[in-house]
């Protein structure tokens, strides 16, 4: 290709990917799928890779770019990043107001805007591309973070439309509830400590030194305002607004002109009554007169412009007493730590228990009983503890530590090493009993079809479920008296009850609900063991020699089979004759040709193309029951590789690699009890 046919094209890629950024990340109305988005940007790769010369900063590609940096270097803000005096009553409102009329001696209107909780940022952009990002600082100063918001797809590189030669915006980087939930959970299942709140990790993420690890957080921007320009002509804060949006900027949706101090506090009331519904945190409304040549007139005091105020909302921290540590277990075992506390306000209602999370948590925050500590409420969670005040110790308090048993049913509880939830392993645990027996009932176990999450609760609320066993015990009178059971329903849950008892052992397996053993494991697990009995008495190195077995889940088998609990519910199953053993391969027959029942056995096959005669899944099912290992993809190890119509790249592979290749006839012939 051509340099300049190259130059071109790259040109038309960049302009279509900066358009449907615009088009996701500003008005959330994409217009291609996924898939259609990464094909442009993987064109637009290989075009950059084949020509790097051609490669600009402003390009999508560039967002991730650039070694860890040192040290953040500084930056002079040409016009000052004030803050914002507070107001926290109507009064308080309206004594603004009069301030402003009483120096402009004219009618004033406002724009109100939701005050988002993060971190204040100011773009610069030079003939429409983005040049330098900074951090607020102390307003005059402030850190020079350009590598890392480049990494914010909310933030254009390069502007749309007519720009000015030069132009700073101004907005709020934030991290939404979501993000913030995620990003947390990551962290404590690696051991790290957790961030306090979503505006903490905004923060954190902004100033890592790395910038693929902001890139890995999931920030997000609402950009409210100009600073210094040349070259443009404004009059109102709402023609701003405008233009942000024109130039392909996020603007906040839920901002509003109010042409009085009373719809102003008509919109703060609104607000607030919305700020849990929001999936990011306001801590507030800004209020800031409409008209820009006011703001001229009005200016500024020593840290504050006059022309602008920030209605704040009730706290949502507080500091109160730990009384006591309890453990909560939840629905699939995991317990809680929770702290009781002296009931304090906070957000505008009492709280008097905050969770601690997990045992890591715990341990990382140092909460101790008898502690002073400082909580927070966001949204409609349970309160968290930030940290305790230690200033604020003495000799009284207690360290918490978490039990051994669960505190429901007093069975073992553990804590798979590298994992950061501590859980009760009692199947018969009532506090884990409903979730339990819908897994036992699902698709992928033992399929018993009628018995979903409605019923399932109501067999454990009626005491007719103690343990997954009950289930194959329960007779036409008892479920005739459940609500909305008539005949019809009993008699096909009874039906489908006694259906499943045939169900192969790895589906029983899986269907236990044991910790990390999916169905993959479990069919891995019949396989090997052949019968229950065989896999409750295998020790840890026999089960450690069986394929997708590591250390993890060889430990979550052994706790599963040594709670008593366990074998008993195990034991029940086995004398409700529900299956427990999984079919024997058999062997060369008397000729000594290889039987149909023996051709595959642990053999690993894979399936390609199109089949006419099975689906994907009955043709996977049919190889398990002879013995095989069906994968998903084919290497060295493969043995065989089934192939339909239009098979693909899996069947190139095998040919690249010698690997025996089956027709669906083949198969066929498997099925009907013909050897091949």
């Amino acid at each position: 290709m051509l340099k300049e046919e190259a130059r071109q094209d790259i040109a038309n890629l960049i302009d279509k990917i900066r358009y449907h950024d615009y088009r996701y990340y500003v008005l959330d109305s994409p217009e291609i799928t996924d898939a259609e988005y990464d094909g442009l940007m993987a064109e637009l790769k290989a075009l950059e890779e084949a020509h790097p010369d051609l490669v600009d900063d402003s390009s999508p590609t560039q967002r991730v770019s650039g070694s860890p940096s040192e040290a953040f270097g500084q930056v002079e803000h040409r016009t000052p990043l004030l803050s914002l005096d507070n107001a926290t009553t109507k009064e308080e409102l309206v004594d603004f107001d009069q301030r402003i009329k009483r120096l402009l001696a004219n009618p004033v209107s406002y724009v109100v805007e939701p005050k988002i909780d993060g971190l204040a940022v100011s773009l610069t952009y030079e003939n429409g591309v983005l040049v330098r990002g900074a951090t607020r600082g102390d307003g005059e100063r402030g850190e020079d973070i350009t590598t890392n918001l480049r990494t914010i797809n909310s933030i254009p590189l390069k502007l749309r439309g007519d720009v000015p030669p030069i132009v700073e915006v101004r907005g709020e980087a934030y991290m939404d509830r979501v993000a913030f939930a995620e990003l947390n959970r990551h962290r404590g299942e690696s051991g790290a400590p957790l961030f306090a709140n979503p505006r903490n990790a905004a923060a954190g993420s902004l100033r890592q030194l790395d910038p693929a690890v902001t890139a890995s957080r999931r920030l997000n921007v609402f950009m409210y305002a100009i600073g210094y320009y040349e070259g443009l002509e404004i009059a109102t804060q709402w023609q701003v607004l405008r233009h942000l949006t024109d130039w392909g900027f996020r603007v906040n949706p839920l901002i509003e002109r109010s042409e009085d101090i009373d719809a102003v506090w008509g919109y703060c009331v609104v607000m607030e009554s919305k700020r849990n519904e929001l999936i990011y945190d306001i801590d507030g409304v800004v209020v800031k007169v409409d008209d820009l040549a006011a703001h001229a007139k009005l200016g500024a005091t020593g840290r504050s412009p006059r022309w602008a105020i920030a209605f704040k909302y009730p706290a949502e921290e507080a500091t109160t007493i730990v009384r006591d540590i309890i453990v909560q277990v939840g629905r699939t075992g995991a317990l809680t730590p929770l702290a009781i506390l002296e009931p304090v306000v906070v957000a505008g209602s009492t709280v008097s228990r905050a969770t601690l999370h997990n045992a890591d948590v715990l341990a990382e925050k140092d909460v101790r009983i008898g502690d002073t500590v400082i909580i927070r409420k966001a949204g409609d969670v349970i309160p968290e503890i930030v940290k305790p005040v230690e200033s604020k110790r003495t000799t009284a308090e207690r360290i918490f530590s978490m039990p051994t048993h669960c505190p429901v049913c007093g069975a073992e509880v553990r804590r798979i090493p590298g994992e950061a939830v501590t859980r009760c392993v009692g199947g018969a645990c009532p506090a884990q009993l409903v979730e339990g027996v819908v897994h036992f009932a699902s698709r992928g176990a033992m399929d018993i079809e009628g018995l979903g999450p409605r019923l399932a609760a109501q067999l454990v609320d009626a005491g007719l479920v103690g343990d997954v066993s009950d289930l194959y015990y329960l007779s036409e009178d008892q479920l005739s008296s459940l609500p909305r059971m008539g005949d019809k329903s009993v008699r096909n849950l009874l039906n489908a009850l006694s259906e499943s008892k045939a169900r192969p052992l790895s589906r029983v397996i899986f269907a236990l609900g044991i910790e990390l053993v999916g169905e993959a494991a479990g069919r891995e697990l019949a396989a090997h063991f052949q019968t229950m009995d065989n896999l409750m008495e295998a020790s840890e190195d026999t089960l450690r020699r069986v394929n997708l077995i590591g250390d993890k889940i060889t430990d979550s088998i052994t706790a599963f089979m040594a709670e008593p609990q366990n074998r008993k519910i195990i034991q029940r199953l086995a004398e409700a004759g529900v299956n427990l053993s999984e079919p024997t391969v058999g062997s060369a027959n008397k000729e000594g040709d290889i039987s149909e029942e023996t051709f595959f056995n642990g053999k690993t096959v894979v399936l390609t193309g199109t089949l006419t005669e099975f689906t994907r899944q009955e043709a996977a099912q049919l190889l398990r029951g002879l013995g095989a290992r069906v994968t998903s993809s084919v290497s060295r190890n493969t043995d065989y590789v089934v192939a339909g119509t239009d098979p693909g790249s899996k069947f190139q592979r095998a040919e690249e690699l010698g690997v025996n290749i089956l027709s669906e006839a083949d198969l066929l012939k498997f099925a009907k009890g013909e050897s091949k």
